[in-house]
């Protein structure tokens, strides 16, 4: 339950916050990285109802958000979130490779689809939010990995 609590609670904030807080889009990218790490840990949890709780937390954050920012936000978060879920039910790899691939196919299209509904066109702005959230799997995935290097102590 923590993972789900975590997961919606954070779509919730991280488009409450974009609406109030717009020019700290950098901040709000960064949280946005683990968005997508909470989503997959939903569905290891709770299988294919994680796609109920994508809905449950896409229209919440439409109802939330500032209009103009949450239907940039639905639209981005639906296909990018599809994407996630639909790759890391596909890929059969460990599960911090599994955070990573599908992080890597689908925040690129979150960024895009947000940003360009949006209207910001800064190559500047797309680079930062594209980084900030795949270093944020990147980092999560050699924790993973070299958790799982470790030897077992008896």
């Amino acid at each position: 339950m923590l993972w789900l609590a975590a997961y919606i609670g954070s779509v919730l904030a991280i488009n409450y916050a974009f609406s109030l807080a717009p020019h700290l889009d950098l901040v709000w990218s960064c949280w946005a990285g683990l968005i997508f790490i909470l989503r997959d840990m939903v569905q290891v949890r709770y299988g294919h109802w994680s796609l109920a709780a994508m809905l449950a937390a896409t229209v919440l954050s439409f109802l939330l958000a500032d209009p103009f920012v949450a239907t940039a936000s639905v639209t981005a978060f639906a296909v990018s979130e599809l994407i996630d879920w639909g790759v890391f039910t596909v890929t059969r790899r460990p599960l911090r490779d599994r955070l990573w691939i599908s992080a890597a196919l689908s925040v690129p299209v979150d960024t895009a689809l947000f940003f360009g509904m949006l209207g910001i066109w800064d190559p500047a702005v797309w680079a930062a939010s594209l980084a900030s959230k795949l270093v944020g799997v990147s980092a999560v995935w050699m924790l993973m990995r070299a958790r799982s290097a470790r030897p077992a102590t008896a």
